[in-house]
């Protein structure tokens, strides 16, 4: 019933069957944050979709080795032209701290966001700083191997010379010549031979605040030299899915390419999957622009452009509510749906923990139950066709439906067969849990007690009503219906949902 996994490759532009390199096994990079400042809604976007692909790949049996690095050296501000000050030593110098202080909290700044969110934790999450050595043995590598030179202190990987015998912009649709006439000269470019060739190590002054020893005299290592580095460490010199934001597509992902064949004579990447971006009403989203939205932001609701503060489950809800390919444009009337949506899904979630089929199917209806199996089957025909994460939601709308019909009795039980029940519930819950990593916030380790204060208040409101203390009974009822709180009394007494 779970089908056959299809992956959008931006390698090849179309959707390929995964197969990975070794059965039963995953390995999956993806570009993790150069942790500057603190984590915004493009991290998350990138976050929750390698999160979702993570997570299925579990739900299906693999065994994944999920590579996530943190990058605390060698990000420079040109990131085209590799030049300009690294981005973390410039925050260090404005704050009057140390880079590594730096690093440190705004690492776990991230890792604080990405919690909230529920995605799960890489496998292994190495850091560049880490692994110096092994980035000075691959320039070392690439020197050898004639795909580099050395230009005062500095390595610059050789473009013109790797084009000869591949073909560089493959990944990005670039044309080497065209990047030729319209890469702009800039100031400190004169040791390099070309102007579309890139540092993979870079000398700094004395006075820099980070720096390593090497054959070539003290400097940092190149940004995309990084990734290729650790990636391959941890994974092989081939591995299965590399993973990151399409504003990395180019340079970043195709430089790395060239060096991975410059220095291991192989691509190591069999899938590449990019993300799209997110604009703010309509506008690419960015600092100079003042429509930069960080999640503290977002969760405390403290910045112009919010209404209101919107949780990490709702800013969830709001990604998987699109495909992971499409733009996916942020405001407060879409953030407000996600949240009525997210709590549709869990208030149906919850229902279905308090349904139980009799196992009595002499009412079960041919038409409800291939209706909901055939509903349970297209999550998987959805989630299998690259992710698309937007039908599966409908699917769930779809199911919740029938779970409200069933709990407030609009249509019995029994109508279906157990094994159609327990097929709707298995479904419902590894795709609302496992697969899409949604949980109730409202009772995220306080369900006992939630549900002890619902009763308590509910108790009140029947004495009140036996009471006759009408005005009473209204307001606990009006009260918690402005808390996104329905209750419905029936003849077997007084239920609660979360709207």
């Amino acid at each position: 019933m779970k089908g056959e996994l299809k992956i959008y490759n931006t390698l090849t532009r179309q959707k390929e069957v995964f197969t990975p390199l070794h059965k039963d096994y995953v390995g999956m990079y993806v570009c993790g944050p150069t942790v500057y400042g603190h984590p915004h809604l493009g991290h998350a976007r990138a976050a929750v979709t390698f999160d979702i692909v993570f997570r299925y790949l579990k739900h299906l049996g693999f065994k994944v080795r999920f590579v996530r690095n943190i990058t605390d050296v060698g990000h420079l501000e040109d990131e085209v032209a590799g030049e300009g000050e690294d981005k973390i030593a410039k925050k260090a110098r404005l704050e009057k701290l140390e880079p590594m202080e730096i690093v440190k909290l705004y690492t776990e700044s991230f890792h604080d966001a990405y919690r909230a969110l529920n995605n799960l934790p890489p496998s292994i999450e190495p850091t560049a700083s880490g692994h110096i050595i092994e980035q000075i043995e691959w320039v070392q590598q690439i020197l050898d191997n004639g795909y580099a030179y050395e230009a005062d202190g500095s390595v610059y990987f050789d473009v013109l010379k790797y084009n000869e015998s591949h073909p560089y912009g493959k990944l990005s649709g670039r044309i080497l010549e065209d990047l030729l006439e319209t890469t702009r000269e800039l100031s400190g470019q004169d040791a390099k031979r070309n102007k579309v060739d890139f540092a993979i190590w870079k000398s700094v002054s004395e006075e820099h605040l980070m720096q390593w020893n090497s054959p070539w005299g003290k400097g940092v290592p190149g940004w995309h030299l990084e990734c290729s580095v650790m990636s391959t460490k941890y994974l092989g010199e081939q591995f299965d899915i590399h993973g990151g934001g399409m504003d990395l597509l180019f340079p970043h992902h195709e430089c790395e390419i060239a060096q991975s064949v410059a220095c291991c004579g192989k691509e190591s990447v069999r899938y590449w999957m990019h993300n799209n971006m997110i604009t703010i009403n309509g506008q690419k989203m960015g600092k100079s622009l003042g429509n930069f939205i960080t999640l503290i932001d977002l969760f405390a609701g403290t910045n112009d452009l919010l209404e209101q503060a919107y949780s990490p489950m709702t800013i969830r809800f709001f990604m998987l509510q699109a495909h992971y390919r499409s733009t996916l444009d942020f405001a407060n009337d879409s953030l407000k749906a996600a949240e009525k949506g997210y709590k549709r899904l869990t208030n149906a979630f919850n229902l279905l923990e308090k349904l139980a089929h009799s196992g009595n199917e002499t009412a079960a209806d041919a038409v409800e139950d291939a209706k909901i199996l055939e509903t349970c089957a297209a999550c998987y025909t959805h989630i299998n066709d690259d992710f698309n994460t937007a039908l599966v939601l409908a699917d769930l709308f779809e199911l919740s439906n029938k779970i409200n019909s069933f709990f407030n009795k609009q249509l019995p039980l029994n109508a279906i067969s157990a094994a159609t029940f327990a097929k709707m519930k298995t479904t419902f819950q590894a795709f609302f849990t496992d697969v899409l990593g949604l949980k109730d916030e409202a009772q995220d380790g306080n369900s006992d007690v939630t549900d002890g204060l619902m009763e308590l208040i509910l108790e009140i409101r029947a004495d009140a009503r036996t009471n006759k203390d009408w005005s009473t009974s209204d307001k606990i009822r009006d009260q918690l219906k402005a808390l996104n709180i329905q209750i419905k009394d029936g003849k077997e007494g007084t239920t609660w949902t979360v709207n």
